[in-house]
């Protein structure tokens, strides 16, 4: 019997492990494909979650500039509203002024129209008087030279009525 059948003998031994190491890697020669298979798998799951974090990414990229530009424009209109409203607020106060001035000068003109009505009753109300005090004197000048001569009843009619035909 050769020598390298005996199990006595090392290399029996050793022969027979690398039979049976070579019976595991054939039988076992589908496991590199399925751990290749399973690797694959991963690989593309993996790749998958890349992609949908890319587009993701992309999107939300997309929604920043997005909201960029309407911030822009919100300032813009906010800009535009504000200027809008100090025009108006400076029209209304230019409005406002000329109202003021429009009722004071109103309230000047009726002042001295009242002033103007004032002085002319005090004029006619002082010519009043002075003509009574004349009217007045005239008849006691007359009543005092005519108190010595006879009386006359048409001279004392006319006497009577000197005062209001003086006014």
């Amino acid at each position: 019997m050769p020598e390298f059948l005996n199990p006595a003998e090392a290399e029996f031994w050793v022969g027979v492990g690398l039979l049976v190491f070579l019976g595991i890697v054939i039988f076992v020669a589908k496991a590199p494909q399925a751990i290749a298979a399973t690797l694959d798998a991963r690989t593309a799951v993996i790749q998958a979650d890349l992609d949908e974090a890319a587009r993701i990414r992309e999107e939300a990229q997309r929604l920043l500039a997005s909201l960029k530009i309407e911030r822009a424009e919100a300032e813009a209109q906010a800009k535009e509203m504000l200027a809008a409203a100090q025009e108006q607020a400076r029209l209304f106060e230019i409005e406002a002024k000329a109202k003021l001035e429009e009722s004071l000068k109103r309230r000047q003109l009726l002042a001295e129209r009242k002033i103007a009505n004032a002085e002319a009753q005090a004029q006619a109300e002082v010519k009043a008087a002075a003509a009574d005090l004349a009217a007045q004197m005239a008849e006691d000048v007359l009543v005092k030279r005519l108190a010595g001569a006879k009386t006359d009843p048409l001279i004392d009619v006319a006497i009577s009525q000197l005062g209001s035909k003086l006014q």
